[in-house]
């Protein structure tokens, strides 16, 4: 490719999206928080730099005593030396995060507590540390309100005032089927099993069911649901619409 076909950049979230490798261009796109989730787009020129040049597009001086984390699309966090290459087109890392601080974060998990060296901790990193048992979750505590789910892939500010509390607790969702509530013990919920919640038993041949919801944790929010298909429910208030037909 001659050089005046290069893109401009190459986007890392793009790239990792759409399942593809890193095209060629003049500079390559990622995104950078510092000791915050405020992650903005940075660009460097070589899709091999040093973990310095990380730092530099930042406008970060890694003289100051910066360390850098890739944050993997697992939830962990790999340290990124400084004066090492790190590769973007193979390690499937688009956000990193560069710490300036020596202390330790308190957090309680299961009445435990914890020390963690960094001022974030991801979903993916509570539960490989809690370890819940099929059907649990792991919920931030929140005093006075509804406890909050923490997602996998979801990064949780440890550096506010006071110290976040986390649980795991069977994991129920409160359904509307029919005008009906329900609860159900995951996210996802089939087509089957709502029908099931509908019109329990077994069904003959010519019946035939049809199906709407509406508030819907994924997308589409709200929509048609058919034989085979499921949908992901929020913690409280997805409702379904089910419609029974006898066929001559």
């Amino acid at each position: 490719m001659n050089t005046e076909e290069l893109l401009d950049y190459d986007d890392l979230g793009d790239a990792l999206r759409e399942g593809r490798a890193l095209r060629p261009a003049r500079g390559y796109r990622f995104l950078l928080a510092q000791g915050d989730l405020n992650f903005q787009h940075r660009v460097v020129n070589d899709p091999v730099p040093l973990g310095r040049q990380l730092l530099e597009a930042g406008a970060l001086d890694p003289w100051q005593g910066y360390s850098l984390f890739a944050i993997l699309p697992s939830g962990d966090f790999e340290e990124v030396r400084l004066n090492e290459p790190f590769d973007l087109r193979e390690r499937g890392a688009e956000r990193f995060i560069a710490f300036l601080t020596d202390r330790d974060f308190k957090l309680t998990l299961n009445d435990d507590e914890l020390r963690w060296g960094k001022p974030v901790i991801s979903g993916a990193v509570l539960y490989g540390l809690a370890k819940p048992s099929e059907g649990e979750a792991v919920f931030l505590e929140v005093p006075g309100g509804e406890d909050r789910l923490i997602e996998h892939g979801e990064l949780i500010d440890l550096s506010e005032p006071g110290i976040e509390r986390f649980i795991t607790v069977r994991l129920t969702f409160e359904i509307i089927v029919n005008s009906r509530p329900r609860t159900v013990n995951a996210r996802t919920v089939t087509f089957e099993q709502i029908v099931q919640l509908a019109f329990p038993g077994q069904h003959q041949p010519n019946v035939v069911f049809s199906m709407t919801y509406r508030h819907a944790a994924s997308t589409p929010h709200a929509g048609e649901l058919g034989a085979g298909g499921s949908v992901d429910v929020k913690k409280k208030g997805t409702v379904f619409n089910v419609t029974r037909t006898v066929q001559s």
